[in-house]
């Protein structure tokens, strides 16, 4: 199975400190590396540094968040992107500002540009501004802005695996909004419910090369816990369907897996969709869905 790119940040090396892992908020439900990608480290998610604050070299898969389309509205879907060489911080508020998600079916609401800086405190991750470009919403609608903002939070909260506060400076004193969203005493995660995506895959990753029976995973809030899922070769047909179901649904995404059997199935490009059950048949808007394209060999 193939996994998404590896990123390097540029610019200068922001230190860190090493992290004890995930808090309860950061699911851990990571790409499993294969042979072919055991440079990919398995830890809990959170940001690897030596002691002097120079990263580590091993690439390693880091969460960022991406904006989707959904019955809600937009809301935001997990993608891990691999980063080596480079402050796991750093690379991935390039990753969501860059707007070049591996899913195609993602996108980013931030402005082209970068931070100047992004560290992580005792007690807070730092980010500064490198211009007042960004105190304000721009082109963007409030409820745009308020998600664009809601996207760097849960990124930088899911590389250190803990549910901080983001501070944000501009000209080394404490900027009073972003985006024109108030910051007060730091930027916190709003509800799972509220933003994001009600269904999300992680495995198989966008573009995944898979074979035999191979693993879905991801995180879903679904009625009574239900995920169905299918398989749908090249022309939409649906070849494989099943369902399974998450560790629960009324409060939070919750994890789920399924093993997919496509021992039967001939070579060529497949896509797998999960979904939220949707008992009203539609008149709620229907159900969320996410969707990876694959080949199977």
């Amino acid at each position: 199975m193939t996994f998404p790119r590896t990123l390097a940040a540029t610019g200068a090396v922001l230190a860190l400190g090493v992290l004890a892992g995930c808090g309860d908020d950061e699911p851990t439900d990571k790409p499993t590396p294969s042979a072919a990608t055991s440079d990919v480290a398995t830890d809990s998610g959170s940001a690897t540094a030596s002691a002097t604050g120079t990263p580590s070299d091993e690439a390693s898969a880091v969460p960022a968040y991406y904006v989707g389309t959904t019955p809600q509205g937009d809301r935001l879907y997990r993608e891990f992107i691999q980063v080596a060489g480079a402050d796991r911080l750093v690379a991935t508020a390039a990753a969501i500002t860059s707007g070049d998600p591996v899913d195609p079916d993602y996108r980013t609401l931030w402005p082209k540009g970068r931070f100047a800086s992004v560290t992580r405190t005792a007690d807070a991750i730092e980010v500064g501004l490198s211009g007042d470009a960004w105190l304000t919403p721009g082109s963007l609608q409030p409820a745009q802005a308020k998600l664009a903002v809601q996207q760097l939070v849960y990124s930088l909260q899911g590389v250190i695996g803990e549910r901080l506060p983001v501070r944000v400076t501009y000209d080394g004193q404490p900027a009073t909004t972003l985006l024109g969203v108030p910051v007060g005493d730091g930027l916190t995660a709003a509800p799972e419910l509220d933003v994001l995506a009600l269904v999300n895959i992680t495995e198989p990753a966008e573009g995944s090369v898979v074979s035999g029976t191979f693993t879905a995973s991801g995180r879903a809030s679904s009625f009574e816990a239900t995920v169905p899922w299918e398989l749908q070769d090249s022309s939409g047909k649906v070849v494989l369907e099943n369902s399974a179901m998450a560790d629960g649904w009324t409060d939070k995404l919750y994890p789920w897996t399924a093993e997919v059997d496509a021992s039967e199935l001939p070579p060529g490009s497949y896509t797998f969709v999960a979904r939220t059950d949707d008992p009203s048949g539609g008149e709620g808007g229907g159900p969320t869905e996410d969707t990876k394209r694959i080949t199977i060999k």
